[in-house]
């Protein structure tokens, strides 16, 4: 299965990586320094061309409300505009478990928006 990891040079995307890639399954490091960036959508086409499974490990730089929220929706509509393309048929986001009891912070409300 070709599985695109983004965020997959990060700490959890190097670890399920490795694992994904021991099961056999060719993997993707999705990363701007690899070329493929959820932000600006750079690379996103090319990299799930022929994609079975994202898996979306990227977070916001900012914990501050307004810059975490742009980066979740922003990353959110591009992943999800570029897996539509290329007919991707499952996509794996990484939250928090009780994101929507933590509301009192813009990044725990930015988590919670994140639509996939």
């Amino acid at each position: 299965m070709k599985i695109l990891i983004i965020a997959g040079t990060g700490l959890i995307g190097t670890m399920v990586a490795r694992n994904l890639t021991q099961l056999g399954h060719d993997v993707i490091l999705g990363s701007p320094t690899n070329g493929i960036d959820a932000l600006t959508g750079t690379g996103l086409d090319e990299a799930m061309a022929g994609t079975d499974i994202i898996i979306d490990l990227a977070n916001s730089k900012s914990f501050d409300d307004a810059p975490a929220l742009d980066f979740f929706q922003t990353a959110g509509r591009n992943l999800i505009a570029a897996k539509s393309k290329a007919s991707v048929k499952h996509h794996v986001a990484l939250s928090i478990v009780g994101v929507d009891r933590m509301q009192n912070m813009g990044y725990m409300r930015a988590k919670k928006c994140k639509k996939t």
